[in-house]
């Protein structure tokens, strides 16, 4: 159903994908550095299941959990920065780890301990989603933490994926309101330091859910049809987590980013299919395996 477009100019030869070509032809294998969300939409648990989905092992680091469901986030336990790090370790000194997914990081000691762990591993394709503000509204990162994010984390990463009020947030401006400003904004997180900018445009209106994908020579155009839906919970974790997914695979960015955003778009459309909560539900992560033997009006399991 989904109908993914790009142009875009400019060489994409650095954004082959190296760690992957290093873990050579086994089993690609992607890594989730995020907060658990235990209603199972959003967070560790939307990443595995994008993984699992697309073919791709998964492993995890926990760095928050949350009291949360469908309605909203109920509340936060941070995970300790020095067991973070023990996680990381355990992890990286054991898996030909191919990607890197980002997400909650709630902490500042928390995003020092990801950072200094990713850069003495010298990690290269490290998708970073800025999570700062959940779907329900709720606010899940301080402020201080933020600042470090910014200053820490965007100049590891190889693609940022912000949504239109994240960028706002990390640049101190406005939210965008059109494709020139979502441009505009893109350059200039662009400068702070990573590879290239997925600017997620679910925030504006119209028929078509467009992304503006940014990088120093070049740029790029998404669009795929807006599903109306209340179904989204979990949609920036789960299109980051693709892209990590399928560089993993040994996919190049520029293929990455076009072949999430059509899996994505499939998971939205498939949204309705699921009877979970009474909120804003999840996407539908299996969609293409959750079809056998069921009716349009059964539902898939929960």
């Amino acid at each position: 159903m989904s109908a993914t477009t790009i142009l875009a100019s400019g060489s994409e030869t650095r954004f082959r994908s190296a760690d992957r070509a290093e873990a050579g032809a086994g089993t690609p294998i992607a890594l989730t550095i995020a907060g658990s969300d235990s209603g199972g939409g959003a967070g560790i648990q939307a990443d595995l299941k994008t993984f699992s989905a697309l073919g791709v092992y998964g492993a995890s680091v926990i760095t928050a959990l949350t009291a949360q469901n469908t309605r909203g986030v109920q509340g936060i336990h941070h995970v300790p920065a020095e067991f973070v790090a023990a996680q990381l370790d355990s992890v990286f000194s054991d898996l030909a780890v191919g990607a890197v997914k980002i997400g909650m990081l709630s902490q500042p000691d928390v995003i020092d301990a990801v950072a200094d762990a990713l850069a003495a591993r010298g990690s290269a394709n490290v998708v970073l989603d800025p999570v700062m503000i959940a779907t329900s509204g709720d606010r899940l990162i301080s402020d201080t933490a933020a600042i470090r994010l910014r200053e820490r984390l965007l100049p590891l990463a190889l693609v940022l994926t912000p949504n239109l009020p994240e960028a706002a947030a990390l640049l101190g401006e406005s939210v965008a309101t059109n494709e020139a400003e979502m441009e505009a904004q893109g350059r200039r997180l662009l400068a702070l330091g990573p590879a290239s900018v997925l600017m997620k445009g679910g925030h504006l209106t119209g028929p078509e859910s467009v992304d503006i994908f940014v990088y120093p020579d070049g740029r790029g155009r998404l669009e795929a049809p807006r599903v109306p839906t209340r179904n989204t919970h979990g949609t920036g974790c789960t299109l980051s987590s693709a892209i990590a997914a399928m560089l993993a695979s040994g996919s190049s960015l520029v293929e990455a980013v076009v072949q999430a955003k059509d899996y994505l778009t499939d998971a939205l459309f498939a949204a309705d299919r699921l009877r979970i909560g009474s909120g804003s539900g999840p996407v539908h992560h299996f969609h293409a395996a959750w079809t056998r033997g069921k009716s349009a009006d059964q539902g898939d399991p929960a």
